[in-house]
């Protein structure tokens, strides 16, 4: 029997979809599925994801069938044929998506063949199964990006040398998305790359369209984006690399060091690059070494976050800040050989700390794994606390940090206690911020 998931940390498959189409400005969402999955859907996603917002035509704008059940019995075909119609007139944008929920799907209608009805257009239709069975919020953006490559990403067989896409980083899943793909930009135009990020600040459709010309495909993750680059290599020829979320100066600089030996970068490129990032890197970090020290702000660590987070932050934590990070939960649904690959992430740590790692999804679990880590004190003459400590997690770590008195990071998917702009936790300057971030916590009372 399957284990039910208390408190999921995403949503189905379809709001995966509707997430990532909200980042692609132009991109109009229909949904073909029963009437409310689009409002809740999006009253998931916009606070979950730091007040996202709806973006040009999402929230409650979404257009949908919304079927009924007499959709239900005689089938949903001619209500999609005439929202797809409608939408067309009403909504002027440059590609649109049919996602299905998962009423629809069980009934059998025959999306496809509605879809291929609307083809022959300057304003491309295309289709995506997105019912819940077919997974999370990560399933829906494989899909929806494997779509594009498939139906909508220009064929280009002279391919540019220094031009890289960017995988792996999920908009709204990842909260920061935005402000990580910007900084992620930034670091590789420094090494002389043409970088499409897909969905970062200031890019849209013309960058998806033109990106079957990457020389490369990077993968900043160990478990998203790998469907998506397969796609790309196997339609459009574009080979992947994959990579560790880069979070500080020590994994920011194996990580450029990385894609400039896939790229045959100078090297001497490379280490003018790192070398500049850490000269700024290092001389704001400096300021709070007196506080630092000062006052005793290392702390023990609880990280309770998904594949990319959990190892990126580890690290940083133990091997750049110093800390003591006895417990990470990894929260995502993750198979045997992404387990092995993750695990090794959290291996010869540079401050030979060795955290325990749990996979589990549900929320409950976290304050037993805790217990187990580090067992309760049951009025010993003496006992070593877990103390003083800081939780990074989700909003629904709230009740255990409150419970043992650790302050908490609310840095990942859900987040409804911050409103998130363009805040970054990737690269040289996302590690400040996130040591601001926790460095604040401390201080706050003062």
């Amino acid at each position: 029997m399957s284990k039910f998931v208390d408190r999921p940390r995403y949503t189905c498959a379809l709001g995966g979809a509707l997430a990532t189409l909200r980042a692609i400005p132009r991109a109009i969402p229909i949904i073909h599925a029963s009437a409310g999955c689009g409002q809740n859907l999006y009253n998931a996603n916009n606070p979950g994801g730091g007040y996202s917002g709806g973006g040009y035509c999402g929230g409650n704008s979404l257009p949908s069938s919304n079927v009924v059940e007499r959709d239900i019995v005689f089938g949903g075909e001619d209500r999609l044929r005439e929202q797809i119609t409608t939408t067309l007139e009403v909504m002027d944008g440059d590609v649109y998506f049919v996602l299905t929920g998962c009423m629809v799907e069980m009934i059998g209608d025959d999306l496809d063949a509605i879809v291929t009805e609307f083809a022959g257009t300057d304003r491309p239709v295309i289709a995506v199964h997105t019912p819940s069975f077919r997974g999370n919020s990560f399933t829906g953006y494989e899909l929806v990006l494997s779509a594009l490559i498939k139906k909508y990403v220009a064929k280009q067989e002279q391919k540019e040398p220094r031009t890289v896409n960017i995988l792996g980083i999920v908009p709204i899943q990842d909260v920061f998305w935005e402000g990580n793909l910007k900084e992620i930009k930034r670091l590789l135009e420094k090494l002389g790359l043409k970088v499409n990020t897909l969905f970062g600040e200031g890019e849209g459709l013309g960058n998806i369209k033109d990106s079957g010309a990457a020389a490369l495909n990077i993968v900043v993750s160990d478990t998203y984006g790998l469907d998506a680059a397969q796609v790309y290599e196997e339609v459009h020829g574009i080979p992947f690399i994959t990579t560790g979320f880069p979070v500080g100066a020590d994994a920011t600089e194996a990580f450029l060091k990385e894609i400039a030996k896939a790229l045959s970068i100078d090297a001497a490129v490379t280490e003018k690059v790192i070398r500049e990032e850490k000269a700024v890197y290092y001389s704001y970090l400096e300021r709070v070494s007196d506080i630092y020290n000062d006052i005793d702000l290392q702390r023990y660590a609880v990280v309770v976050a998904d594949a990319n987070y959990a190892p990126a932050v580890t690290r940083f934590l133990s091997d750049e800040l110093g800390w003591l990070p006895e417990l990470v939960v990894i929260t995502d649904f993750v198979n045997d050989a992404q387990k092995e690959l993750l695990l090794r992430r959290f291996e010869n740590l540079e401050s030979g700390l060795q955290p325990e790692v749990r996979f589990d999804t549900d929320a409950s679990s976290v304050r037993k794994y805790l217990s187990q880590a580090w067992p309760r004190n049951h009025n010993e003459k003496y006992y070593d606390a877990f103390s003083p400590a800081v939780v990074v997690g989700s909003v629904f770590e709230r009740d255990l940090a409150t419970e043992f008195g650790f302050p908490l990071l609310v840095a990942s998917y859900p987040v409804t206690n911050r409103v998130v702009l363009n805040h970054a936790y990737a690269g040289f300057s996302g590690a400040l911020t996130l040591t601001e971030d926790l460095l604040g916590l401390l201080v706050a009372g003062r």
